[in-house]
């Protein structure tokens, strides 16, 4: 059975903020692209278990954080290759000109990429997408303290990298929680 068209319209409307998430943590567009394929095809597949009380863009993320989580999985054993200039990061030179602040995007990039994913992850999702703590909670099955401390670690890390200072390392004696 296919998927009601109201359904296929809201899913249609949450592609673009979907995608934006995709490429803010993957940092590679053709990846990000088969992340957001895989997240409407698993969504189009399960509609009937979308709970029409929750937002469907919270929906549609938790989908592609478990597909991400689920590769991140399958290919933990094998070498990542990070693309280290501006067109790998989906930003062309005619783009680059045309945009005089680019060093910063660039520099953002770089140390967003240096974050341990359970930083980034709910730092994208509270400041790029814009989710309360809360959804960022129910999107990645953790407790909404973990949620807000991980924000706190991480925004302190990304000052530290984009200030040229390596992140604060866990204190001695300390055990680091993720």
């Amino acid at each position: 059975m296919d998927a009601p068209a109201a359904f296929r319209q809201q899913l249609l409307g949450a592609i673009p903020r979907l995608r934006r998430y995709a490429r803010s943590l993957v940092f590679d567009t053709h990846a990000a692209d088969d992340l957001v394929q895989t997240a409407l095809e698993r969504a189009l597949a399960h509609w009937h278990q979308f709970d029409q009380q929750r937002d469907i863009l919270v929906w549609t993320l938790s989908i592609a954080h478990n597909a991400y989580m689920d590769d991140r999985r399958r290919h933990a054993r094998l070498p990542i290759a990070e693309p280290h200039d501006a067109s790998a990061a989906g930003l062309d030179e005619r783009h680059a000109a045309e945009t005089p602040d680019i060093g910063l995007r660039l520099d953002l990039i770089a140390a967003l990429k240096q974050l341990p994913v359970e930083q980034r992850e709910p730092l994208l999702l509270v400041t790029l997408e814009q989710l309360s703590y809360a959804e960022c909670a129910e999107l990645l099955r953790i407790p909404i303290g973990t949620v807000m401390s991980r924000i706190s670690r991480g925004r302190v890390a990304l000052r530290a990298l984009l200030d040229g200072r390596a992140p604060h390392a866990t204190a001695p004696g300390l055990r680091r929680v993720v």
